[in-house]
């Protein structure tokens, strides 16, 4: 809990308090963190569905082996800084000098936006025909309107929220969506998951981003804002001690079974089996431990990030890498238009079966078709080409934020 115990009742019901100034770095921290994460989304979104020839899950613990899981084990950071990091966004950037009004009426505008976004473009993006699903977009703008009721609580009330969010829904687990009757929709919306269907209508729409736990994240990063702009060394310790603490608890109840994950550990035949199937958390929807091992390590990241300057640390690639973490919005649409297209392009090139790219939804589940695709060396040399493609446009693209304060810039 000291998470909770650390946030100050420094907000009025007018003004959301914020430091003064922030300092840049602090701020280059987390857009440098962000750009990680979307480059490793790249990776997750070549792979799957449109490169990979493997008929191999990755987390099944029966067929798969180090190479195939840790390249999508290490995708499961994404989706838990999406929303940690778009709650942090909100408060560093709305926070300075805006009224709960202001900041309610963001989340939940900002909100709508990306629901819309996932039902149109990013839905197309996807598959290139009508078929549409409840993804992570979906589930960050649903929780951006949540936000926009949970951001008039007082700073300590939102954290407390966040944590218990993450840390309790599994005491709801056992609820079926079939006990509300004509609501069972909301339930999975909620928390259930799994397939909606609209009979009249012909319509299923999957969900595989529910809310509970991914609000709780949120409201978690949104609190964290203020954490950041604490002095330096103030912050730094927090992170890392927050962020040990996480990843602890995570091997600790991981080790033990007592609680967090639907799915229990059992050592594997073998030594690399049985650190996979120790990994191997529920993702859809999200465990606790499955948030703990996500997120404890990345706030001790952003505590590292935090301590030096990434301009003279890592050059030219860290500022590229920051640039594409300016513009989050802007880079994901890009990239599933650009890596479908690109599907597309190396399939024709390589003679391959590909009117499925186009003429068929991607149902969940779906394999790739026979004899399609390439192996994980084409897929990473794959994922380094689309991120390098995309830096010129996203560079483009952070200018013109930086040049123009246009309201519907912020919501890209």
């Amino acid at each position: 809990m000291a998470f909770v115990q650390n946030m100050t009742p420094s907000m009025t019901k007018e003004k959301i308090g914020l430091a003064p100034s922030t300092p840049r770095a602090r701020l280059d921290s987390v857009d440098l963190l962000r750009g990680l994460v979307m480059f490793i989304m790249a990776l997750d979104h070549v792979r799957y569905p449109y490169f990979t020839n493997s008929t191999i899950w990755p987390e099944d613990i029966t067929q798969t082996y180090a190479a195939l899981f840790f390249t999508r084990w290490i995708t499961h950071f994404c989706a838990p800084l999406f929303f940690l990091l778009a709650g942090t966004g909100a408060y560093l950037s709305l926070a300075q000098g805006k009224s709960q009004k202001e900041v309610s009426h963001f989340f939940w505008t900002r909100g709508l936006w990306l629901v819309l976004l996932e039902l149109t473009i990013i839905g197309f993006a996807w598959s290139f025909t009508g078929f549409r699903f409840g993804g992570v977009i979906w589930a960050l703008g649903w929780s951006m309107v949540l936000m926009s009721f949970i951001v008039r609580l007082p700073l300590r009330g939102i954290a407390i929220f966040g944590v218990a969010t993450m840390a309790l829904h599994h005491l709801v687990d056992g609820i079926k969506a079939e006990t509300f009757g004509k609501f069972a929709w909301l339930w999975q919306i909620l928390h259930g998951g799994g397939a909606i269907k609209i009979e009249s209508l012909g319509i299923t729409f999957p969900i595989l981003y529910v809310l509970i736990p991914w609000v709780g994240v949120m409201a978690s990063g949104y609190a964290l804002g203020q954490v950041l702009t604490w002095p330096s060394e103030r912050r730094r310790k927090w992170l890392l001690r927050v962020g040990a603490a996480m990843t602890l608890a995570f091997i600790l109840l991981r080790a033990t079974n007592i609680y967090g994950n639907p799915e229990p550990f059992a050592a594997q035949e073998t030594f690399e089996k049985s650190i996979i199937a120790f990994l191997n958390v529920v993702k859809y929807p999200a465990s606790f431990q499955f948030l703990l091992m996500t997120l404890g390590p990345s706030l001790l990241l952003l505590a590292w990030f935090d301590r030096f300057d990434y301009r003279s640390t890592l050059g030219k690639i860290g500022q590229k890498i920051v640039v594409i973490g300016r513009v989050p919005m802007f880079y994901y649409i890009l990239h599933l238009l650009t890596i479908h297209l690109l599907a597309i392009v190396v399939g024709l090139i390589f003679q391959q079966h590909i009117a499925w790219l186009w003429s068929q939804p991607l149902p969940m589940g779906r394999r790739t078709p026979p004899e399609y695709g390439h192996g994980l060396a084409f897929i990473y040399f794959m994922t380094f080409f689309v991120v390098v493609v995309l830096y010129f446009p996203c560079h483009w693209f952070a200018k013109l934020k930086q040049r123009r304060k246009d309201w519907w810039l912020r919501y890209l």
